[in-house]
């Protein structure tokens, strides 16, 4: 019998996604794994450290298991690399009753405002918020895709992925044809209350409305979502949902370009490409403290030492 589950993955020493290519591979390995087990895929929203997806499945390790699989065999093989990427295991919730399900599809679609990276849900572009009421919403295909004799650049080796399945021009499978978006807007009901539930605000009305489902699934809140992703402050969620982004704050994503693509090639001399994994390190650690000076001073952006740490891997 399918349940309903939110899971999580998350790795505390180093980025799992070190640009768009990675958030991209990072769906298609998720889409397979939901194919592969006859799963359907709710929602999903990627971050540099972590995922959270809301899949309805009979399956759930062997949908973990694939997925895992395949990304970390593709992340390791481009960043050459070595050994298990994040936790052994996902943070596995499920989900029962319909103010539940909303309040945790909210957060998975939420992911850029809630961690403040971009002043409304609809503007992080690696989560499935701008899949739902896409008429409605003027949510656009792209014009380009990808031909059909260059997708298996962007799928695993045995991929089953049919061509109905589009994909675009980046490599990036379409979200509105692998999700469930008719399940999901049946959910949310009309554009309306859909746009309000991603406006919302995470009070003690939320949690009151979950009471009323009267299921044994606890009440879905920032900190039980984000169980085991670390440097995590709720605190932190009901600020950004106010939509104040700091926008001198540096992003992982934009660190972890500039090491790879201008820094390591200074630090290494080499101009082949290399992986930040390919250093010592020292060599880290070198680079590291360069990066602690510069990011002020020539980027003119704010950073952080545990930022720094995971984007360099330096406890890899």
């Amino acid at each position: 019998m399918k349940d309903i589950f939110h899971l999580s993955l998350s790795s505390h020493q180093e980025v799992m996604y070190r640009d768009e290519a990675d958030l991209n591979w990072g769906f298609n390995c998720l889409a397979e794994a939901c194919l592969e087990t006859d799963s359907g895929l709710l929602a999903e929203g990627f971050m540099s450290t972590h995922y959270h997806s809301m899949v309805f499945t009979d399956a759930v390790k062997a949908l973990f298991r694939k997925d895992h699989y395949a990304y970390t065999r593709y992340f390791n093989a481009r960043h050459h690399r070595r050994g298990r990427l994040g936790e052994n295991r996902p943070f596995v919730l499920p989900i029962d009753g319909l103010f539940h399900m909303t309040a945790a599809l909210n957060y998975v679609l939420r992911q850029g405002l809630h961690h403040g990276v971009t002043a409304t849900p609809f503007g992080y572009p690696h989560c499935s918020v701008n899949a739902f009421f896409r008429k409605d919403l003027h949510r656009m295909a792209p014009d380009v895709l990808m031909p059909d004799n260059q997708r298996y650049k962007y799928l695993t080796d045995r991929s089953s992925v049919p061509l109905s399945i589009r994909m675009d021009s980046k490599g990036l499978l379409l979200r509105e044809d692998v999700l469930d978006t008719s399940y999901v807007e049946k959910i949310y009901v009309t554009p309306r209350n859909f746009l309000f539930q991603m406006n919302r605000i995470s009070d003690e009305k939320w949690e009151d409305e979950q009471k009323s489902d009267n299921t044994k699934t606890p009440i879905i809140t920032p900190a039980l979502i984000e169980t085991g992703v670390k440097e995590f402050n709720p605190a932190d969620v009901l600020r950004n949902e106010l939509g104040k982004v700091n926008t001198n704050r540096m992003t992982d994503i934009e660190l972890c370009g500039l090491i790879d693509n201008v820094y390591i090639q200074r630090i290494s001399g080499k101009t082949n490409r290399i992986s930040v994994y390919d250093l010592s390190y020292s060599k880290r650690a070198e680079l590291g403290n360069k990066l602690w000076t510069e990011i002020p001073a020539v980027y003119k952006k704010i950073t952080s030492e545990a930022q720094i740490r995971r984007c360099i891997c330096l406890d890899y």
